[in-house]
């Protein structure tokens, strides 16, 4: 969407990152208040987070190769 929108590359490539990774650290926080440290629930959400960084790290090479069609 941001090509779309003619966004410089300078935007585009953090408000994706922002976007695609908000409120995992408020979604571990609500489970283990909600649920406790021992349930389905809150280990999920824990594996999310934890399965979150190397898929992060992935979008930032792939959004830095991408950035010449910006």
């Amino acid at each position: 969407m941001a090509y779309y929108a003619k966004l410089p590359y300078s935007i585009a490539a953090p408000c994706g990152m922002i976007g695609a990774s908000n409120f995992f650290e408020l979604a571990v926080a609500v489970a283990i208040s909600l649920f406790g440290l021992s349930s389905g629930a809150t280990l999920a959400t824990v594996v999310g987070v934890l399965v979150e960084v190397p898929v992060m790290l992935m979008l930032v090479k792939f959004a830095n190769s991408m950035e010449y069609k910006f």
